[in-house]
C-alpha cells in the first residue's frame, strides 16, 4: 500500500488525504502552521481550511518535512502555483529518485511563463512528476461526492501509477497524455472564473455568464492551442469540466473573490475576504502579459487585466466588450 504525502495543508491537499486515508493509505500531512497540525492530530479537523470535516485517524500532520517525504511512495505539492518552486527547492535534498511528486496547483509561472511541471522539473529533475487536475471542489471530495479528474505526466507510466493509487468508488482517474493542454485548461479557466463571478456581483444573469463560459472556453483554446495543448483536450475535464464547476458554485475561491471585486471591493480586500489563494487573480496578469507577448486575442482576459490592475470599471468594461466589432462565431 502506498504510502503518501502532502505537503501544505490546505483545504484540496487535506480533502485528497480525507479520501486517501478512508481507502486505507496512510497519508501524512506537512504545513507551516502549528495551529493547522495541531488540528488535525488533536482535535481531528482542519478547521481553517476544511471546516466540519472529520480527519480520519489514518492522517498524521507533522512540522518537519524531512520526515513527511522521507518514506513516502507519493509527494504531492499541495500549495500555491506561486509556490512550486520555493518549496520544490525546499526538498530536493531530501527526495529520492523513485518518488512520484504530483502537483495539484493550476497556475504558470509569472515572468517565465512556464507551466507548473516545467518549474518542478527545473528544480526536481530527477523525479517523475505528475499533474492531477479537473472539477474537484475541496469540500465535495471530503464528502464523499461523486468526482472525476485527470491526471498528466510526460511518462505516463507514472500517471497511471498514480491514478491507480488515487482511484475510488468516489473518485475517478482518467489520463491524459496532453501534459500542455491539461495544465493550460486548469490554469486559464480560473481567469474566467473570476470574471463569472465579477458578473454576479455586477448583478448580471444567467445570459451573461452563459456568454462568459462560452467565449471563455474560445480563449482557453485559443491560447492553449498555440503553446502546443490539443482542442480535445479542452472539452474535457481541465477544461470545459473545471471551467463548469468553477464558474457557478460558490465552493469556487475565484467565483467568491469575483462577485466582491463586482460589487466594489478592490482585490486584494476579496482576496482577504475569500481567506485563500485566488489563482485566478496571478493568471490573468500571468496570461494578459504571455497573450501580449504572442500576440493574441483575449478580449475577456484583457478587460479582466484591466478591471483588477488598472482600475478600470467592470461595467464599463462590459460594455466595451458588447461593443467591439462584429464578427463571426467561429
Amino acid at each position: 500500500m502506498s504510502k503518501v504525502a502532502f505537503l501544505g495543508g490546505g483545504s484540496f491537499g487535506s480533502a485528497l488525504g480525507v479520501m486517501l486515508a478512508k481507502a486505507g493509505m496512510e497519508v501524512n500531512i506537512w504545513d507551516r502552521k502549528l495551529s493547522v497540525i495541531n488540528d488535525i492530530n488533536i482535535k481531528r479537523e482542519n478547521i481553517k481550511y476544511l471546516p466540519n470535516v472529520i480527519i480520519p485517524v489514518g492522517v498524521t500532520a507533522f512540522i518537519d518535512i524531512e520526515k513527511v517525504i522521507c518514506d513516502s511512495t507519493i509527494i504531492v505539492l499541495a500549495v500555491p502555483s506561486h509556490v512550486i518552486r520555493d518549496i520544490s527547492k525546499m526538498i530536493a535534498p531530501y527526495l529520492k529518485k523513485d518518488q512520484i511528486v504530483v502537483s495539484i496547483a493550476k497556475g504558470i509561472e509569472e515572468g517565465s511563463f512556464k507551466r507548473i511541471s516545467e518549474v518542478i522539473e527545473e528544480e526536481l529533475p530527477s523525479n517523475p512528476i505528475v499533474i492531477l487536475s479537473g472539477p474537484s471542489h475541496a469540500e465535495e471530495v471530503a464528502l464523499d461526492i461523486p468526482t472525476t479528474v485527470v491526471v498528466t505526466s510526460k511518462n505516463m507510466e507514472y500517471a497511471k501509477i498514480v491514478q491507480d493509487v488515487f482511484m475510488t468508488s468516489k473518485f475517478r482517474v482518467y489520463t491524459n497524455e496532453d501534459i500542455i493542454g491539461v495544465e493550460i485548461g486548469g490554469a486559464v479557466k480560473n481567469i474566467i472564473a473570476l470574471a463569472a463571478g465579477v458578473s454576479d456581483g455586477i448583478g448580471f444573469g444567467d445570459n451573461s455568464k452563459a456568454a462568459l463560459m462560452t467565449r471563455g472556453m474560445s480563449e482557453i483554446i485559443k491560447i492553449g492551442i498555440a503553446l502546443g495543448g490539443k482542442t480535445e483536450t479542452f472539452y474535457g475535464l481541465t477544461g470545459m469540466g473545471d471551467l463548469i464547476v468553477t464558474c457557478t458554485s460558490m465552493h469556487s475561491r475565484n467565483r467568491r473573490a469575483g462577485i466582491l471585486i463586482g460589487k466594489g471591493a478592490s482585490m486584494e480586500k476579496a482576496s482577504e475576504d475569500v481567506g485563500m489563494v485566488v489563482e485566478g487573480i496571478k493568471a490573468t496578469r500571468a496570461f494578459y502579459k504571455l497573450k501580449e507577448k504572442l500576440k493574441i486575442s483575449m478580449p475577456i482576459t484583457d478587460v479582466l487585466y484591466k478591471v483588477l490592475f488598472e482600475g478600470k470599471d467592470a461595467k464599463y468594461g462590459v460594455y466595451e466588450l458588447m461593443s467591439r466589432n462584429k464578427k463571426d462565431e467561429i
